[in-house]
């Protein structure tokens, strides 16, 4: 029988990886892997609600990755975070990137890389189940 390990566990194994104190990476550097987590999670979500054309997916996912709709989610978020998960949002949201988003405001912007380093900080910790919840408060599950 395979042995079972979780998607990061799996990588680890894969490719030799060592751990690191999470403390130790940037907020961007979270914030970068935390962005394509979450743009996984809402893609796997519209791809298994049914085929449909490619572009058509990709204005749906756009409607939740894109920074306004990330920085709306925190707002829902944010009073239900724990304290140690709203310390890496915050070191996020305050990191200055040298980018910014073309359609959104600053604080949009912020707020919503503050969101990715979340979501970040939680996948490289596996803590998948609470990665889930909070996605699934943030967009509410009627709006997919």
């Amino acid at each position: 029988m395979e042995k079972s390990l979780n998607t990061f566990e799996y990588f680890k194994e894969a490719f030799h990886l060592e751990d690191r104190d999470i403390r130790s990476y940037s907020p961007l550097t979270l914030a970068y892997i935390g962005d394509g987590i979450y743009d996984l999670i809402i893609r796997t979500i519209l791809v298994k609600k049914g085929n449909c054309q490619v572009n058509k997916l990709h204005k749906q996912a756009s409607t939740f990755v894109k920074a306004a709709a990330q920085s709306a989610m925190m707002e829902i978020l944010e009073p239900i975070l724990t304290e140690e998960e709203h310390g890496f949002y915050k070191r996020g949201r305050n990191a200055h990137s040298a980018t910014m988003a073309k359609n959104a405001t600053m604080a949009d912007y912020r707020r919503a890389t503050g969101f990715e380093a979340l979501m970040g900080y939680l996948y490289m910790t596996g803590q998948y189940d609470r990665m889930i919840e909070l996605v699934r408060i943030g967009i509410g599950e009627d709006k997919l």
